[in-house]
Formats: structure tokens, C-alpha cells, sequence
């Protein structure tokens, strides 16, 4: 017997990411997967072909999502006003991402998205997700699966993080939440990223061409702790003082 759940709202706020999608037949699968489950907004990072006859055809009635979708040429474009970033992958790193379980996802995507958007991120079939482009998420997402064959369809994937939504959904945390502070979007995030990066150099405490695994580690701190507005605002103005401050000691040598 086949359930029959009335859609939360937060559920059209879930974006899902498609990064460079090989196949369009996949595309129009995921669709399909995404509409019977509730999301309604997919996003095309630079696919290999799109609009498509084969992608329309394995939608079946979900054309409406297809029609809907946005293609942009960057995962960035694609991030653009969201608050959480998950990025799915079944491969371990050599730096450490957070990590979640596809409930423990769900659960704090629905959590989140009466604050803002978050996007569930899916990297290319052959390759998933190179680890410059998991530095743009918060957290790395996995499904538990046999650990000897943990190879799934990129739509399998997505059909099994859309279910897990949709699930979430109805069991929504009853925790008040007026207390808590404003996240930072992602913007404001990749902002205070770039001023870090810079500020590092500016107090000579990081050589740039020694950056990827240290500000790797940085984004990795950061991001566990789901910063505010008002944290990013400390966290930079703290930067910009310990930049005046190195500028005027330079002076003042330079004297």
C-alpha cells in the first residue's frame, strides 16, 4: 500500500546540481526520480546535451521539470543564494569533509530550508566530484551501501536522496528555531574565503603557491560551523584590522 503524503513547501526549495552530466538519458531519468518525490528545481552545470530528445523521453511525465530547468556554465552560477551545500560522493578524501549519512542529509536540508535554498550537488557518472568543487559544499553526502559495490546510477543516487526528502519532510524538527542567527549564504561565504586568503598573505602567514590544502583544511573548520551573518561580519572585520595593523607595521619598518 502506497502512502499518500501531502508535499511540504520546503521541499521546492531543495535544488538539485547536475555537474557536467554525460548522459542525457540520465537527465531525464532524475527528473522523473525528483517529481515523484516532490523537488521541482534541477540545475545543469555545463551538461553534455541538453535540451534532448532521449532526456524528454526517459522523463515520461516529468517535462514539466525538464522545461524548468536551468543550465549554467559554473558550479558557482549554480550555488548562487543558497545556504547549504551538500555534495554526494562515495569516495574517501585525503582531507576529511563533514560528513552525513543521505538521512542525516535530508534531515538537515529540511531543517535549513526555512532559512534559504540548499542544494544536493552530483558530480559527473565517471568521476563524481573533483575536490575543488567539494570545497564549495558544506558537507560531503553519502548512501551506505555494500562496501564491496557501492557503484549507483546517478539517478538511483538522486531518486534515493529525493526519497529521504520527501521523508524528512513529514517529520520536520519541532525545536524552535526563532533563536537562531541568520547562516550565511553562500556568497557571503566564498567572500569571506577570498578575504582570509588574502589576509593570510598579507600578515605573511600563507604562501600562496602552498594554499590548496591548507585553505582546503580552513573551508573544512568553517563550514562545520555553519557561520552567520553576524560571525562573518566578526571574522572580517577581525581580518581587515589584522591587515591594517601588518600594513602600518610595514610602514613604520619602511620609516
Amino acid at each position: 500500500m502506497i502512502e499518500d503524503y501531502s508535499l511540504n513547501t520546503g521541499l521546492s526549495k531543495i535544488r538539485v546540481v547536475l555537474v557536467e552530466t554525460s548522459h542525457p538519458g540520465n537527465i531525464g531519468a532524475i527528473a522523473r526520480a525528483m517529481k515523484n518525490m516532490g523537488l521541482s528545481q534541477l540545475v545543469l552545470v555545463n551538461p553534455k546535451e541538453f535540451p534532448s530528445q532521449v532526456a524528454s523521453a526517459r522523463a515520461s511525465s516529468a517535462a514539466d521539470i525538464l522545461d524548468g530547468a536551468k543550465v549554467v556554465a559554473t558550479l558557482d552560477e549554480a550555488l548562487v543564494g543558497t545556504k547549504l551545500v551538500f555534495g554526494s560522493s562515495a569516495r574517501l578524501r585525503k582531507v576529511s569533509w563533514p560528513q552525513l549519512d543521505v538521512r542525516e542529509t535530508a534531515k538537515l536540508a529540511l531543517e535549513t530550508v526555512d532559512e534559504g535554498e540548499v542544494a544536493l550537488v552530483f558530480g559527473r557518472e565517471n568521476s563524481g566530484l573533483s575536490n575543488l568543487e567539494m570545497d564549495k559544499c558544506h558537507y560531503l553526502s553519502h548512501i551506505p551501501s555494500n562496501p564491496t559495490y557501492c557503484s549507483l546510477n546517478i539517478s538511483a543516487a538522486v531518486q534515493v536522496f529525493a526519497y529521504e526528502c520527501l521523508m524528512a519532510s513529514n517529520v520536520r524538527s519541532v525545536h524552535a528555531k526563532n533563536d537562531r542567527a541568520k547562516l550565511a549564504n553562500t556568497e557571503q561565504l566564498e567572500g569571506f574565503y577570498e578575504h582570509l586568503f588574502q589576509a593570510l598573505q598579507d600578515i605573511d602567514f600563507l604562501d600562496p603557491d602552498k594554499n590548496a590544502r591548507f585553505m582546503r583544511r580552513m573551508r573544512r573548520l568553517y563550514n562545520r560551523a555553519q557561520l552567520d551573518v553576524k560571525e562573518i561580519d566578526i571574522l572580517r572585520g577581525i581580518l581587515s584590522a589584522a591587515q591594517r595593523k601588518a600594513l602600518t607595521s610595514g610602514t613604520k619598518d619602511d620609516v
